[in-house]
């Protein structure tokens, strides 16, 4: 499906965007994969063979995403697809319910979860736009975005930046219709990943998500539960398909949820 496709991962060297990379290259693609740990990139590294490469750098910083998108024309030719996975909580930061949101938090939690797909999507348009044959965006949102959990998922920073990805995404998607250039995003539910580690061990929210998360019997989700979907999306069978978001949630959207 992705034969001879060269993809940029942001955040590609650990949880959902290394099970994507790895899948992008069973299915043919050379992929480059940014990731903030250099532990994280020497690891994913070893897994991808010389159908991949990694990069330790932060999302947040505006040279990121255009030194991957050299590196993978360096070595591979014209880039076709980026994959903006990177972001995370920022309940570190001072995330949290409006009355205890901090400044500093909300900042923060923008920075990493916002302002990054802005620069790593502004790098990969204006390489499409010089190639001048098109490409394909996916971004990460989340279900939080538009179906809230008010007691164990009570961030609203996080929730705004990931609402706020879906407008960024379709009103991009809308101006570049015409240059061949697709945007759209894929929004999981909670999914087994260093970040959701929190939740995960919580007894409360795994009771919780097993009627939540009703498919696959009550489940937390897997980080290859999104491969296939991402992998569509950035491949040519997708080649009429911009602007969409797809809820990836085990059935989160349609669930109630006991609590």
């Amino acid at each position: 499906m992705l034969l001879g496709k060269n993809i940029v991962i942001i955040g590609g060297t650990t949880g959902i965007g290394l099970s994507a990379a790895l899948a992008f290259i069973e299915l043919g693609a050379n992929v480059v994969a940014i990731g903030r740990n250099a532990e994280s990139c020497a690891l994913a590294k070893e897994q991808f063979g010389i159908q991949g490469m990694t990069l330790s750098c932060d999302a947040r910083d505006a040279t990121a995403a255009p030194q991957a998108i050299a590196e993978c024309q360096k070595r591979w030719g014209d880039l076709h697809g980026l994959y903006h996975v990177a972001g995370g909580s920022g309940r570190k930061f001072g995330d949290g319910p409006l009355h205890d949101l901090t400044l500093e938090g909300w900042r923060a939690t923008l920075d990493l979860n916002l302002t990054s797909v802005m620069l790593s999507n502004r790098a990969a348009v204006q390489t499409f736009l010089t190639q001048g044959h098109g490409g394909v965006i996916l971004n990460m949102g989340s279900v939080l975005g538009h179906y809230p959990s008010p007691v164990h998922f009570s961030t609203h920073a996080y929730a705004a930046a990931k609402a706020a990805i879906v407008g960024f995404s379709k009103s991009t998607a809308a101006y570049y219709a015409k240059d061949d250039i697709r945007v759209n995003v894929i929004a999981p539910a909670l999914v087994e990943t260093p970040m959701a580690k929190r939740a995960a061990e919580d007894p409360a929210i795994s009771e919780f998500i097993k009627t939540k998360q009703p498919l696959g019997g009550g489940r937390i989700g897997w980080p290859t539960d999104l491969d296939g979907a991402a992998s569509l999306l950035l491949s040519d069978q997708a080649s009429f398909i911009t602007g969409q978001v797809l809820n990836i949630d085990g059935g989160w959207s349609i669930s109630e949820g006991q609590i």
